[in-house]
């Protein structure tokens, strides 16, 4: 399905249903060098399951035009504009990595339009190494490499067993990288994710419930690094779910039976 966003076509994954705006609905977000594919599995299910599904690729990469945000705050703003442009007063926000910061911003933004949260692979601040950023510049295929020797479980190692996930990783970043001949879509999201400082005034904000699945193997983003945004919902008396998935960062193929029933189970809720 494509949307017209302020002159930008948009492509969304609908899990191959037709999209119907009187359905509740779900928006899947991707992270950095990712596309709508990654939520394959979830959005697929969900789309069977009585829900309007929306798996984006953000703008500037992949199947979208228009320019690719370079802060969390643009990008939330866009899925404002996004919900506009569907004709949707309400949906679910759920956001992975990078697309985890701008779920929770646009629903700090979107106040009662926003009917869940679900973060996974969240992390706040979510700081990236100098290394890795200078990286993404001056070798982002070693950078991307990198990325996917962290993201993965030990169970995922590259070169050994189930090394077909490390590839498809790698392959996916390349056509992803490869999409935008005008913007390198690994520096500026992952200069995005270094730069968002609004994770406590937007956990505070929110007036929806919010789940947290996070990786128990987690290297990018450790579960121990959503503890302060959680303790910020809890103490805003937010309705907080806490899912600990067998995984490293990649939580939707290394534990995708796992995260599609924490998102379920939670947007059931």
């Amino acid at each position: 399905m494509h949307i017209s966003v302020h002159g930008a076509t948009i492509y969304a994954y609908t899990g191959g249903k037709a999209f119907d705006p009187a359905k509740p609905t779900a928006i899947f977000i991707h992270g950095v060098l990712c596309d709508h594919s990654v939520w394959a599995l979830q959005s697929r299910y969900m789309a069977n399951h009585g829900w309007n599904v929306l798996a984006i690729d953000l703008p500037g990469h992949c199947k979208s035009s228009g320019k690719a945000p370079a802060s969390v705050e643009e990008a939330a703003t866009f899925i404002g504009d996004l919900m506009d442009a569907a004709g949707l007063q309400k949906a679910a926000l759920i956001g992975h990595s990078w697309g985890s910061l701008i779920a929770m911003q646009a629903a700090a933004q979107l106040k009662d339009r926003v009917s869940h949260l679900a973060l996974v692979g969240t992390a706040y601040p979510m700081k990236v190494s100098p290394a890795l950023l200078d990286s993404a510049i001056k070798a982002p295929d070693a950078a991307i490499r990198m990325i996917n020797v962290f993201s993965r479980a030990t169970l995922a190692p590259p070169n050994g067993a189930g090394s077909w996930v490390f590839d498809a990783g790698q392959a996916l970043g390349r056509r992803v990288l490869a999409s935008n001949k005008d913007t390198n879509l690994l520096h500026t999201g992952f200069s995005a994710c270094d730069n968002y400082a609004g994770g406590e005034a937007a956990m505070a904000a929110l007036t929806c419930p919010v789940l947290f699945a996070l990786g128990k193997e987690d290297q990018m983003t450790p579960a121990k690094a959503a503890k302060g945004l959680i303790d910020a919902a809890k103490a805003a008396d937010k309705r907080v779910t806490v899912a600990m998935l067998p995984s490293g960062h990649n939580q939707m193929t290394e534990a995708p039976d796992e995260t599609l029933f924490a998102i379920r189970d939670f947007l059931a809720r």
